[in-house]
C-alpha cells in the first residue's frame, strides 16, 4: 500500500468534523476510493460502501423520505451484511454525482450525526450544469454548510520517495541542509537529483508509482501512463458539453506544444491557428475546473492578495501530473529527462510544470510576474503574510529577473531552484529542485 498524506487529513477530519460530512475531490485514478476503503476498514468498526455507477440499484436507498431512520433501514435492506453502529460506522458514497438524492441527503445525515459520511466522485470540480454525462443528477438541495472538502492529487515528491523506500529520517536529515543553508554532500545531492528526475518521468499517479516501485521498468510506466491519458481524453468526451468536447480536447492536447515554446502566456493560436479567447475561453475554464490542469495567473503587482492583483486573461497552464505530461511527449522524453540530456524550451517547460505541480500539492495557488518583455518570475506564492518569488532554472544560469525583483521589492527570502546545490547570498536562497518539498 502506498503511504498517502491524505490519510492524516482523514484522521483529522474524523476527530474534528463536528457533524460535517466530507467530500473528496480529485481527478480519476488519484487514489480516492482506495484510500477511503483503507481508512474505513482501519479506523471504524463498520464500513459501508456504495458506488452508484457500479451498483445503480443502490440509488433506491434515497428514492423516498430522506430522514436518517428511513435511510438506515434501506441500507440494511439493500446491502447484505451492512452494520450501522452509531458513532462507529463510516458510510462511503462513491460516484455521488450520479445520485442527486444522495447528495441532498448529506444535510440530514450530518445533522443527525450518528454515522460518519464521506462522498467522492469523478470531476467533482465541475458544476452539474457543466457535465454532459446523462447519468449525472443535480441535487434537489445542496448541503451547503454541512460538508468539509478535501482535494486529492497524485503522489507528491515526498510520497514518491516513500514508495521507493526513502525513510522519514532520511528526508528529515535532508531538510537540515535546507534549514541551515548548508550545501548537501555531493553523493547525497546527486542521489536526490536523480530521484527527482525519476519523479518527473514517472509522475505521481498511484498505479504508475506502485508498478514502478516493484518493477523499475519505464516501458511499463509509459504504457500505464498512456492508458491514463486516454482515460482522461475519454472523460473529456463524456463530460464536456456539446461543441466543447472537441475544443476542450484540443486545449488539453496542446499542453506539450505550449510548454515547448518560449511563451509568456497560454497561446490560443497553438490550439488552432488564428483563434482567440472568444472561442476557447470556456474550454480552458472547463479544464481548470475539472482538475486536469493547473492554472498560473499573471499578476500586475506582486502584493497580497495576489488574487486581487491577477489578470485572468493572462495565464499559463500546466499539466496536473508531470509524468503524464512527459508521456504525451513520447517515450524518448523519459530517457532525455533521466539522463539529463533534455535541451531547449521543452526542458524549461517540463521543470516549470513539475515545480508548479509540487506547489499546488502543497496548497499554494500559482501566480507569475512579468513586469516587462525581458524579465519574468516563474512563480509567486503567498507565505507567512508576504509574497515570495520562486525562479526556476532547468540548469544553473544567471538570475537577472530574480536579482531585479529582490532589489525592487526586498522579500525576506527569494528562491532560485537549480540543477545544483544549496546556497544563500543577499536574501537569495539557491536550492536544488528536489527541495521544493520543503518550501
Amino acid at each position: 500500500m502506498l503511504k498517502r498524506k491524505a490519510y492524516s487529513s482523514l484522521l483529522e477530519w474524523k476527530m474534528n468534523h463536528f457533524k460535517k460530512c466530507l467530500m473528496i475531490k480529485g481527478t480519476r485514478q488519484v487514489g480516492k476510493t482506495f484510500l477511503v476503503r483503507e481508512f474505513g476498514k482501519n479506523e471504524y468498526e463498520s464500513f459501508i460502501e456504495m458506488n452508484f455507477i457500479k451498483n445503480p440499484n443502490l440509488k433506491e436507498i434515497f428514492s423516498g423520505d430522506l430522514d436518517v431512520e428511513t435511510i438506515a433501514k434501506r441500507i440494511s435492506f439493500n446491502i447484505e451484511g451492512a452494520k450501522l453502529v452509531p458513532g462507529k460506522t463510516l458510510i462511503f458514497m462513491d460516484e455521488i454525482q450520479v445520485c442527486g438524492r444522495a447528495r441532498t441527503a448529506i444535510k440530514f445525515l450530518a445533522e443527525d450525526g450518528r454515522f460518519d459520511v464521506i462522498t467522492s466522485g469523478s470531476l467533482l470540480g465541475l458544476t452539474y450544469a457543466e457535465d454532459d454525462d446523462p447519468l449525472v443528477e443535480e441535487a434537489e438541495s445542496n448541503p451547503t454548510g454541512y460538508e468539509d472538502f478535501l482535494t486529492m492529487y497524485s503522489l507528491d515528491f515526498e510520497e514518491f520517495l516513500w514508495s521507493l523506500g526513502v525513510s522519514d529520517e532520511q528526508i528529515a536529515g535532508l531538510k537540515t541542509y535546507f534549514d541551515n543553508n548548508v550545501p548537501v554532500d555531493e553523493i547525497t545531492n546527486k542521489k536526490f537529483e536523480n530521484l527527482f528526475r525519476e519523479f518527473i518521468a514517472v509522475g505521481g499517479m498511484p498505479e504508475v508509482v506502485a508498478d514502478y516501485a516493484v518493477n523499475r521498468d519505464f516501458n511499463r510506466v509509459h504504457k500505464i501512463q498512456s492508458r491514463i491519458v486516454s482515460d482522461y481524453q475519454f472523460d473529456i468526451g463524456k463530460h464536456a458539453k456539446g461543441a466543447e468536447k472537441v475544443k476542450v480536447r484540443k486545449c488539453y492536447d496542446s499542453l506539450p506544444r505550449q510548454l515547448s515554446k518560449e511563451i509568456t502566456k497560454f497561446q490560443y493560436s497553438l490550439v488552432e491557428k488564428g483563434q482567440t479567447r472568444k472561442k476557447y475561453g470556456g474550454s480552458i475554464t472547463w479544464l481548470i475546473d475539472s482538475g486536469l490542469v493547473n492554472a498560473c495567473y499573471s499578476v500586475n503587482e506582486p502584493f497580497i492578495p495576489l488574487f486581487g492583483n491577477s489578470n485572468e486573461e493572462q495565464f499559463k497552464l500546466y499539466g496536473n501530473d508531470t509524468g503524464l505530461l512527459c508521456s504525451k511527449y513520447g517515450f524518448e522524453m523519459k530517457k532525455a529527462v533521466l539522463d539529463n540530456f533534455l535541451k531547449g524550451n521543452a526542458k524549461g517547460g517540463v521543470y516549470e510544470n513539475v515545480i508548479g505541480e509540487c506547489l499546488v500539492k502543497k496548497g499554494y495557488k500559482l501566480y507569475y510576474y512579468r513586469p516587462d518583455d525581458s524579465h519574468e518570475i516563474e512563480f509567486l506564492i503567498e507565505k507567512d503574510g508576504e509574497v515570495l518569488p520562486i525562479e526556476v532554472k532547468a540548469g544553473n544560469s544567471p538570475t537577472v529577473s530574480l536579482n531585479r525583483y529582490i532589489e525592487k521589492y526586498g522579500p525576506s527570502i527569494a528562491y532560485k531552484l537549480i540543477d545544483g546545490n544549496v546556497g544563500l547570498s543577499q536574501g537569495k536562497k539557491t536550492i536544488p529542485h528536489y527541495m521544493i518539498m520543503f518550501i
